[in-house]
This record gives C-alpha cells, sequence and structure tokens, in this order.
C-alpha cells in the first residue's frame, strides 16, 4: 500500500496533454506496458534513453509503494522498413545484411538489448513477450475485429478501416480532413482510406519468407500494431492503467493500437499515456535517420561508464528533448565521478555501529520533483544540495543517498574506487611522501605530491590511507 505521507504522483497524461493525479485502476496492482526492441540490430543511445525513462517511472511507481505489472513486447516479425505497410520486414532486412536467418537475428540482438538494459542498471519488466510466440493471439484479435466489420481484405492483407470510428486519431489529435497522403505515411494503393492499417499481411507470391504462418485469410505474418493490442491485452485485461513509448509512436503505432483495442471492447482501453522525447544529436539531427549509429558498446569502447549515460540522460526532463555531443557526455562523466567520490569518501567516514536516518528534508524535496511527473534533473539537484550540506552526518548522508537511488538507479551502494594501472615510479613517489608526512616533513611531503600531480594524478588524504587517482 502506498504511505500517505508521500506527495501525491502527478503524471502527463499525453491523451488529455496535462497532468494529472496518478489513480490507479485497481489498488493491488498497477498495469504497465511498454513498447519494446525490434530486434534487427543493436539499440542505438537514442533508443536506450526511452528505456532509461521507463525504468524510472516503474522505480517511482514502487517507492509510492505500488506492485506493477510491467509487459515488454519484443519485436521479432511484422515491423516494415516504414509505417505505410509497405516494403520488407526488418527481421528479413537483417537477415540479409548478416548472412543468419531472421530467428538467429531476433536471437541475437534480443540478448544483446537484455545486455544493455543490465548495464544501465534498468530492471526487467515482468513479462517478455515475443511477437512470434504469440501469432495465435493475434490471428484471433484479427478475427474479432472481421466479425465486428472492422476489416478488409486487400491483395497484400487484411486492413482495418479506420472510417468506422468517429474518434480515430485522437491520441495524435490528428486532422482527417486535412490529413495528405504522404502527410503521415507514403501512398498506398491497397487501403481505401489513407489512415487504414495492416492486421495481417499476405507473403508475397513465389516468395517464401522465413518467418510466415497460416491464418483464415492465407499464409503470411502479422502488422506492427496488432502484437502490441493482443499482448497486452492478454497480460494486462481490457483495460489497464500506463501505456509508454517514444513520442514517434504516437501518430501511427499508438493511435492505431487504440483504435483496433477499442473496437473490441468498447471502453477506454489504457488510462494514462506517456511518451519521452528523442535524443538529438548536434545539428538538430535525430539518431536514427543520422547515419551516426551510436550504441551502448561505442561508450564502452570508449571506457564510458554506461552508468554515465544513464546520468547524462537525467539531465533533462523525458518530455524535453536532450541533446548529445561527446563534450556534454564528458561534462556527465565529470559529475558521475564527483558523486563516486563523494560515495567512497562517505563510505570511508561511515561510523558502522550506528545506522543512519533518512534526510527528511532533502528527501522529501526529492519526492517531490519526482512525484511531479518525474522531474528527474530537479530530484538529482536536491542530491547534490544534500551532499553539500555540511549539516548532515555522513551516516544519514548515506542512509538518504541509498534511498534516493532506489529511483536513480546509479548503484551508488557499489560504488568503488576505480581500479587504475598506477605506474611504478608514482607508487615510490607516494611511499616517499607518506614517509615524509609521518616524519612531519610536511614541506617535502607538498613537493611530492607536486610532483605526483605534475604527472597526471591526484591524491585524496583519507583518516587511514591514500588514494591515488588519475585526472580527468
Amino acid at each position: 500500500m502506498r504511505n500517505a505521507d508521500i506527495p501525491d504522483l502527478k503524471l502527463y497524461n499525453t491523451m488529455l496533454r496535462k497532468i494529472e493525479k496518478f489513480i490507479p485502476i485497481s489498488n493491488d496492482i498497477v498495469g504497465m506496458y511498454t513498447c519494446g526492441p525490434t530486434v534487427y540490430n543493436f539499440a542505438h543511445i537514442g533508443n536506450l534513453r526511452m528505456y532509461i525513462f521507463e525504468d524510472i517511472l516503474k522505480r517511482v511507481l514502487l517507492i509510492n509503494g505500488y506492485n506493477i505489472k510491467h509487459v515488454m513486447n519484443v519485436t521479432d516479425v511484422g515491423h516494415l522498413v516504414s509505417d505505410d505497410d509497405n516494403g520488407e520486414d526488418k527481421m528479413e532486412v537483417g537477415a540479409k545484411r548478416e548472412n543468419k536467418t531472421a530467428f538467429e537475428i531476433a536471437d541475437f540482438y534480443f540478448e544483446a538489448f537484455k545486455k544493455d538494459l543490465s548495464r544501465l542498471s534498468i530492471i526487467n519488466p515482468s513479462i517478455w513477450c515475443k511477437a512470434t510466440q504469440h501469432i495465435k493471439e493475434q490471428i484471433a484479435f484479427v478475427e474479432k475485429l472481421e466479425s465486428k466489420g472492422y476489416t478488409y481484405v486487400s491483395n497484400d492483407g487484411v486492413y482495418f478501416d479506420t472510417s468506422k470510428l468517429n474518434n480515430y486519431g485522437e491520441l495524435a489529435k490528428l486532422d482527417l480532413e486535412g490529413l495528405k497522403e504522404g502527410a503521415r505515411v507514403e501512398s498506398n494503393n491497397q487501403k481505401k482510406n489513407i489512415t487504414d492499417f495492416a492486421l495481417w499481411k499476405f507473403s508475397p507470391k513465389d516468395v517464401q519468407r522465413q518467418m510466415e504462418w497460416d491464418s483464415p485469410w492465407g499464409k503470411g505474418f502479422p502488422g506492427w500494431h496488432i502484437e502490441c493490442s493482443a499482448m497486452a491485452m492478454k497480460y494486462l485485461g481490457e483495460q489497464f492503467d500506463i501505456h509508454c513509448g517514444g513520442i514517434d509512436h504516437i501518430p501511427v503505432h499508438h493511435t492505431n493500437e487504440i483504435a483496433q483495442s477499442e473496437s473490441i471492447t468498447n471502453k477506454k482501453w489504457v488510462n494514462t499515456w506517456l511518451h519521452g522525447e528523442f535524443l538529438i544529436l548536434e545539428g538538430n539531427e535525430k539518431m536514427a535517420k543520422s547515419g551516426k549509429f551510436i550504441t551502448l558498446e561505442t561508450l564502452i569502447e570508449k571506457n564510458i561508464n554506461p552508468l554515465v549515460y544513464r546520468y547524462f540522460c537525467m539531465n533533462a526532463h523525458y518530455r524535453k528533448a536532450l541533446i548529445f555531443s561527446w563534450e556534454s557526455l564528458k561534462a556527465a562523466e565529470n559529475a558521475y565521478k564527483r558523486l563516486c567520490s563523494k560515495v567512497i569518501a562517505l563510505k570511508e567516514k561511515l561510523n558502522n555501529n550506528k545506522h543512519g536516518e533518512i534526510n527528511e528534508k532533502y528527501y522529501m524535496r526529492f519526492l517531490k520533483a519526482i512525484n511531479n511527473d518525474l522531474n528527474i534533473p530537479l530530484s538529482v539537484a536536491s542530491l547534490w544540495d544534500m551532499i553539500n550540506d555540511n549539516e548532515i552526518n555522513d551516516n544519514d548522508k548515506y542512509k538518504t543517498l541509498i534511498e534516493m537511488d532506489k529511483v536513480l538507479g546509479l548503484n551508488i551502494e557499489n560504488m568503488e574506487v576505480e581500479k587504475i594501472n598506477i605506474d611504478e615510479e608514482i607508487i615510490n613517489l607516494v611511499e616517499k611522501r607518506n614517509i615524509a608526512r609521518k616524519n612531519k616533513d610536511y614541506a617535502t611531503a607538498d613537493l611530492l605530491r607536486k610532483e605526483i600531480e605534475n604527472k597526471g594524478y591526484i591524491l585524496e588524504d583519507l583518516k587511514d590511507k591514500v588514494n591515488v587517482k588519475l585526472k580527468n
């Protein structure tokens, strides 16, 4: 149950275009669905920003006392290279690119994605659900839509007829009267209406796809949108609390999910829609369109801790575009390393015989920020204010940091001194300085410190030892 002392959790609902108090459908559990990866390639850091935002949302729900049933789909079939129901399936494209089967591609990149989540301290969903493992449910969903008169069959597949709905496009605030062919998707002459979308695509004649199944309408594969509706409804029911994704999902994918789902149930499908903004490269380029495909492995190869990127993403609110540059990432790395140094210094000074208490002043400020539509930059600011407050004892600071980290996910409890290879020359100089200090020859000790610093190292004098660090 939720702690009554915690400020009310308020979230921005895309459907209503406003912040509102979060009220779950059930007191027992919050149902949450997040659109997962299309596993035909590595996730780039723009994709991963979205999963960090969703992880923070999940952690905030947890500290507010809610139990969560979190479902994430894995698109391993049916996502075409464009949103217009034309072109190749991304899985088939990936298979040709790497000379592997589509199933091998899916398995490899799904494992790579899970590894990225682990490195970023992202909590796994309660349920992973692959599209290829839910073909039966998707076919059954299309059959229900067909029985209600929402579908038609063309030469290349089964389509949803959006003209049957009075409120199609409500999430995206689409101007259906003024919408021109090509304004949202490219032309597809199989459609009766430009907003219609594929529920089931037929395999091309005389071509055997790697991923295809028999259906009442012919051999083929599901459309991209149908998987989310079928799987969300299977695991979360006909109505649930929260659905998340990127802002690029609003005009097509999520709009189509709502159309097909509410046509089945005749009631509101999702209470709260949350969408994260893009990671933008300098020059206002989107990562996916720029050709600059930066992955988490790219950062690791540059000796950047993945949690530095998590910290970097906390520089902007999830509904604001975040501009990426190597300079701004370096600034985040410096801040993250300062945090590590502060935490390690606290651990060195902790009185293990005394358990700390959560500092109510700063923790409530932290909660107030994070519960106000996940204001993560403001919550991080409250963390730093608390660290720099000399009126708070070390045990209380550390206890409060650990509590804050339940949301931040920076692995504060396990922060350690960065292991570096120190030249033997530096080791000898440090030992000479230690002897000089022991003999109270502080002038010599100061000269040795300067010599060590000139060689690119920093000394940190603690109570019982000296830490040697590389300069940033």
